[in-house]
C-alpha cells in the first residue's frame, strides 16, 4: 500500500521543523501553521499577507545553522517554541511587534554574517511557501533511501523541508503523480510540479553544518537537482500519518 509515512510543518520559513501526526487540510491552503511567518532579510521587498519569492527571506541556503532549528506549535496559545543546539529555547507570538523583534534578534545570531541581516517577520496570505501558489510539498521515502545510497550516508528528512512523506512508490515515483489528482485521508489535491531543490539541503538539520553535496549527487544519479512535488489542496480533509495514497 502507498501511504503516508510521516508529516511535517515549519511554522516560521527557515527556522524549524515539526513533526505532526494529523492536520486538517483546507481547499487553496498550505498545511495549518506551515510557514505562517517569514523573516525577511534587509532590503527585501516583502510584506504582510503577499507571496513574495523565497530569495527576500533569511533561510538555511544562506545560513546552513538555521536548519539545525526545531519547532514546536502551541496552536491554543498561539505561539512557537524554537529550539537549536548553539541557543537558547526561545517561545514567541511572532504576530507580536516586541516577540518579533525578539525572534528577529535571535534568528540573527545563527545568520550567516555575511549575507544581509534578519530585519522583520512578515506573514504570508496563507503560507510562505517556496512556490506562487500555495503547496504541500509531497516526497517519497523510496527516492531518499535511493539518494541516501548513491552518497554512502542516512539523510535526514528535516533536510529536505517536505510536509508529507510517502511509504510503497518506486525512488521519485512521485514524479509520475504530477498532472495527476490524488487523494490523501480523506483530502484531494492536485499534483502541479517537481520541486527544483537548493544548497538547504547540503546541512545537517542537527548541526546545521554542511556535510553533503546533496545537489551534486542528485544531478550525478537523475541528471536535475529536483526531489519531491508541490501538490495543491482542492478538496479539504483530514490525513494522518498511515493513511492511504490513491
Amino acid at each position: 500500500m502507498v501511504s503516508v509515512a510521516a508529516l511535517w510543518r515549519h511554522p516560521i520559513k527557515g527556522h524549524g521543523v515539526e513533526a505532526i501526526d494529523a492536520v486538517t487540510l483546507a481547499a487553496g491552503e498550505t498545511l495549518p501553521w506551515d510557514r505562517r511567518w517569514a523573516i525577511a532579510q534587509a532590503g527585501a521587498r516583502a510584506g504582510d499577507g503577499v507571496w513574495s519569492p523565497c530569495g527576500n527571506f533569511s533561510r538555511g541556503a544562506k545560513s546552513p545553522r538555521l536548519m539545525a532549528i526545531r519547532a514546536r506549535v502551541d496552536e491554543a496559545a498561539g505561539v512557537v517554541e524554537l529550539r537549536h543546539p548553539d541557543a537558547e529555547t526561545i517561545t514567541v507570538d511572532p504576530d507580536l511587534a516586541e516577540d518579533a523583534a525578539r525572534l528577529v534578534d535571535w534568528a540573527a545570531a545563527l545568520a550567516d554574517p555575511g549575507k544581509p541581516r534578519p530585519e522583520r517577520v512578515v506573514r504570508g496570505p496563507v503560507g510562505m511557501t517556496d512556490s506562487a501558489f500555495p503547496s504541500v510539498a509531497i516526497l517519497g521515502t523510496a527516492s531518499l533511501a535511493a539518494l541516501s545510497e548513491r552518497m554512502g550516508m542516512p539523510l535526514a528528512q528535516e533536510r529536505f523541508r517536505g510536509n508529507v512523506w510517502i511509504d510503497g512508490l518506486a525512488p521519485f515515483g512521485e514524479f509520475d503523480l504530477v498532472g495527476r489528482e490524488i487523494s490523501l485521508g480523506s483530502a484531494r489535491l492536485a499534483v502541479r510540479e517537481r520541486i527544483s531543490r537548493c544548497k538547504a539541503t547540503a546541512a545537517n538539520p542537527d548541526t546545521g553544518l554542511i556535510d553533503a553535496d546533496t545537489l551534486g549527487a542528485l544531478r550525478a544519479g537523475w541528471g536535475a537537482q529536483e526531489f519531491g512535488v508541490y501538490a495543491e489542496v482542492i478538496a479539504g480533509g483530514r490525513v494522518a500519518v498511515g493513511d492511504a495514497l490513491a
